[in-house]
């Protein structure tokens, strides 16, 4: 329940009792319902958005009713999701989930290669397989309007302060945020946390010690060794591996642009066009590997951004257009394959090409094999 002193109240999940109310300030927010409906009729005046903006929200009061629990929505976007599976992939796979133990919680700490897509995959095989879903952690660049807001935390995500640059304010909310992946913890709610922050755009999946050093702040602070509370963890590093990345070519084209002219800069709605782009797009197939329990802390974060690095690595799965961006030969790389991703390259300026095939290429530099 809501409580005054609660110390995690701007950055947690909404609770069961305040769902009604978080979906009443949706339905009732004129920004949301624009929002949907230029997405369904991007043609249309805004004489006749004003004109239908009544229905669509008493659409989705009837339609969103009976959701009066986290469960509930879960229960719906879980349809969107094999909706989604069904429409945009050509299969989706998982493993290692049988070493883990649904009654258990754990720290996934994953590559990160799409926005929403990437915990919404893992919690869709965790769903699969009886376990629990996720808390998700996200940005509060992603943030920028309140409807936005109420939705990530209606799905179970808690929200990282990046935005944040004064020292002893960020240090207040590293602090923070290190304490509620504690004690979500030992509530036995799973965490899922990207292995850096923002995506890897140049497809390089490497681990920022920088997020394991806040992990241990909790630590830290219960006076404990960081290799004694990393184990207390239960960190479990995660591969989600995309045979077809839907927003390749932009994040190659912030990429090139970074390195002609020195720096890019984000439109104002840029990463809510690859949040749709990323469910939306086609992604050919998916695995998602779940690795081991790190049990042995390890004794400095350096160390263990290797171990979660290596799992990570270890557990990818290559598909054709990694090979054939490698340049290797492989028994599943077939002439249409090769053609396939010759026609996507050729379709593209040089600079962005070269950038894209060597994203598909860069996770063969660690693992040549599956």
């Amino acid at each position: 329940m809501q409580q005054t002193n609660d110390p995690f109240l701007e950055i947690r999940p909404f609770f069961d009792e305040e769902v009604p109310s978080a979906l009443k300030r949706i339905i009732n927010d004129d920004e949301f319902i624009t929002a949907i409906l230029k997405y369904h009729y991007p043609r249309l005046t805004a004489t006749a958005y004003g004109l239908i903006k009544p229905f669509i929200k008493q659409y989705l009061r009837l339609k969103w009713k009976k959701v009066t629990t986290i469960r509930d929505v879960q229960f719906h976007v879980a349809k969107y999701m094999a909706s989604m599976i069904k429409n945009t992939t050509e299969g989706l796979s998982a493993s290692g989930l049988s070493k883990l133990d649904p009654h258990e919680s754990y720290l996934f700490v994953s590559n990160h290669r799409d926005i929403a897509m990437d915990p919404a995959l893992v919690n869709w095989c965790l769903y699969q397989n009886q376990f629990d879903t996720v808390r998700i952690a996200i940005g509060d660049n992603l943030l920028k309007r309140p409807y936005a807001t109420e939705l990530m935390k209606l799905n179970k995500s808690f929200i990282v302060k990046r935005s944040i640059k004064a020292p002893r304010e960020l240090m207040k909310a590293l602090t923070q945020l290190s304490a509620y992946i504690k004690m979500s913890l030992d509530e036995k709610q799973s965490i899922w946390i990207a292995q850096k922050a923002g995506r890897a755009k140049n497809g390089h999946d490497k681990t920022d010690p920088a997020i394991l050093k806040m992990f241990f702040m909790e630590g830290r602070r219960q006076k404990l060794g960081f290799s004694d509370y990393v184990a207390q963890l239960r960190i479990v590093p995660v591969t989600i591996s995309y045979e077809n990345d839907p927003c390749d070519v932009t994040k190659a084209n912030e990429l090139y642009r970074k390195e002609k002219e020195g720096a890019y800069e984000k439109s104002e709605f840029e990463d809510i066009e690859s949040i749709i782009q990323g469910i939306i797009g086609q992604k050919r197939r998916i695995h998602v590997a779940f690795g081991d329990v790190i049990k042995n802390g390890l004794a400095t974060p350096e160390l263990l951004a290797t171990e979660i690095d290596r799992q990570i690595y270890e557990n990818y799965y290559l598909f054709p257009s990694n090979y054939i961006a490698a340049g290797y030969e492989h028994n599943s790389v077939t002439d249409k394959e090769r053609k396939q991703f010759a026609i996507k390259l050729l379709a593209l300026p040089k600079g962005i090409a070269d950038i894209v095939r060597g994203m598909y290429a860069e996770p063969t530099d660690k693992k040549v094999d599956i």
